[in-house]
């Protein structure tokens, strides 16, 4: 598997991306240092029209010289602008290129396909995060999903919200929300939700990115690095769940298959997928996080 394709794996480990405006790469070091398992450097709304090509010249120079451990994610401009064909032939002028591509305000397919025609080489396909930020992308999310190059599918929930002329709030998005998860796992995509935009309220946060948790989601983007540490606490399963995935594991291995009952619970194929997700999801993602404990002293 290419260095490139094998992405989408990673993607689908990913528990917090902190966005990064990439006119303001200095940021790009106290991002990672947030602990965030992907910084996400932008071109699109970080970045006034005025700056967008220093951005995209600022960033040609920033990427050869970033450490491999260094896991990324770049956010171009809708590839039917000319801000987006400018970010696509600039990408193919790069030597070390993105691991992933963010699309904004993905409504087709099509626009998948024009990205993956760009950016596909002989080292593979580019992995694809789509952000739903319209009600046609919404209607359309299951195909978006379902296209091999999409390893995940992000709530854009502020446009969205726009669009419906709906308050972006809980109650007002949760068929969005149900939808796009329903449409993550038709595809088998992962799902990550819409930054929460009150930077202080630490609490809110924290409510609506364990509700999110229980929806289905397996992710949450960021705007600001003190969200990083709560948000990766709440999408990793505790030393109590991974414990007990692991005997779940273990006695359907001795069982060969077979329903077994692990502390009073009976276990099934769906238990059983539940225990091997929460043991991927344990697992050091896409940097070296051997030495790194989580804010509960969990090893990951």
């Amino acid at each position: 598997m290419s260095t490139r394709t094998k992405h989408r794996e990673s993607v689908a480990r990913l528990r917090s991306a902190l966005f990064t405006p990439a006119d303001k790469l200095d940021r790009f070091a106290k991002g990672y240092a947030s602990r965030a398992d992907a910084v996400v450097v932008d071109l699109e709304d970080g970045v006034g029209l005025s700056v967008k090509e220093a951005a995209r010249n600022a960033l040609l120079e920033l990427a050869p010289n970033l450490p491999e451990s260094c896991f990324w994610i770049l956010r171009i401009n809708h590839v039917k602008t000319r801000e987006g064909l400018l970010d696509l032939l600039a990408i193919e002028s790069m030597g070390t290129k993105p691991p992933v591509i963010m699309l904004p305000k993905t409504e087709s397919t099509t626009e998948i396909e024009i990205a993956v025609a760009h950016l596909s080489d002989q080292t593979g396909t580019p992995t694809i995060v789509a952000l739903v930020e319209s009600a046609e992308g919404l209607s359309q999310a299951e195909d978006v999903a379902r296209h091999p190059a999409v390893g995940a599918l992000a709530f854009g929930g502020a446009d969205l919200a726009s669009n419906f002329d709906a308050e972006l709030a809980w109650e007002p998005m949760l068929f969005a929300r149900s939808r796009l998860v329903h449409a993550s796992a038709l595809g088998g995509a992962v799902a990550w939700d819409v930054p929460y935009l009150k930077i202080a309220d630490l609490e809110g946060l924290r409510r609506e990115a364990e509700s999110a948790r229980t929806l289905g989601f397996r992710g949450k983007l960021a705007i600001h690095p003190s969200h990083i540490a709560i948000i990766n606490s709440i999408f990793t399963p505790d030393a109590d769940q991974l414990a007990f995935a692991r005997r779940v594991v273990a006695a359907s291995e001795r069982a060969g298959g077979r329903v077994v009952v692990v502390d009073g619970k009976m276990v099934d194929l769906p238990v059983l997928r539940a225990a091997q997700r929460a043991i991927f999801l344990a697992e050091p993602r896409c940097r070296d996080e051997a030495q790194i404990s989580d804010d509960r002293g969990s090893p990951l």
